[in-house]
């Protein structure tokens, strides 16, 4: 089983890492499936805050977008995988997440082009 976070803003992956309201939990089953996923309200913004939520709940992964370095280094040094530059909507990036295919850097917006 993996447990994996991301910090939410809206249906939506949060732009920075310390901004978030929400973070969604998601927990994936050795085939990849989503075996449970929840949002949590956060009682306010912050990355000590978030920080201590991934501990607290043991988290194998956090998707966010943007991070400080200072955050980044102290969940790797917990050995929390860090997925970041990531773009898109939550149901996109666990999509991305079950089908193994997502890297720092994604960018899942769906953009409609007009002709």
């Amino acid at each position: 089983m993996k447990r994996i976070l991301i910090p939410l803003w809206g249906d939506d992956i949060a732009p920075r890492f310390d901004l978030a309201p929400e973070a969604l939990i998601a927990q994936l089953g050795e085939d990849n499936e989503v075996r449970e996923q929840r949002i949590i309200v956060l009682p306010q913004a912050s990355p000590e805050g978030l920080c201590d939520l991934i501990l607290r709940e043991r988290i194998d992964m956090v998707v966010c977008c943007a991070v400080e370095e200072e955050f980044y280094q102290y969940l790797t040094w917990k050995k929390v995988d860090v997925v970041d530059g990531v773009a898109g909507s939550a149901e996109e990036i666990l999509a991305r997440l079950q089908a193994g295919r997502l890297e720092s850097g994604d960018i899942l917006l769906n953009v409609e082009q007009s002709g």
